[in-house]
């Protein structure tokens, strides 16, 4: 199996990559799916902000869902191939990790309409601090196939948040 990185935006090359404002409604920051076939775990998560005073802290989930939401979608150059296995394995793209506005990608401008979900990590996190989950192996959270993995972010005011997942498929 291999690792793979992704976050919330396009690759940094020349610049930094650029953050992505939360809201005062749920928000998917990034989402995740394996192709058709694949059933991948995850093996950690976390998510950093810019908020400048303290606050009330936001709501932040790794969660499970039965329905898309409207993303941004990832390219290759996104997607950081982690580790040796993932450097061998080709295309991530096109051989396991399918994306487009339904599937992989970042930034929601829709949700969608959930009507099964499965929580794996939910934390109040302040818009001044960051969050970091790596789970123990053989415990990671299995994503089903068919299935989306979002984090997702709630906020009493919109800050600016980077957020990753490394999936191993």
């Amino acid at each position: 199996m291999a690792l793979y990185l992704l976050a919330n935006g396009a690759a940094g090359t020349t610049a930094a990559p650029v953050k992505v404002t939360t809201g005062t409604a749920i928000k998917t920051m990034l989402q995740f799916v394996a192709s058709a076939t694949i059933a991948a775990k995850i093996v950690e998560w976390g998510c950093s902000f810019d908020g400048s005073t303290a606050a009330t802290p936001g709501a932040v989930e790794l969660v499970e869902t039965d329905v898309a939401a409207t993303v941004t979608a990832h390219v290759t150059a996104g997607i950081t191939k982690y580790d040796a296995d993932a450097l061998v394995g080709g295309d991530p793209t096109t051989n396991l990790i399918q994306v487009g506005a339904a599937l992989t990608g970042y930034s929601a401008s829709a949700e969608g309409t959930s009507t099964v979900a499965r929580l794996f990590d939910l934390q109040l996190i302040a818009g001044t601090n960051q969050y970091v989950k790596q789970f123990p192996l053989g415990r990671e959270p299995l994503l089903q196939t068919g299935k989306f993995l979002r984090v997702r972010m709630t906020f009493a005011a919109a800050i600016n948040a980077y957020c990753y997942i490394i999936v191993s498929i």
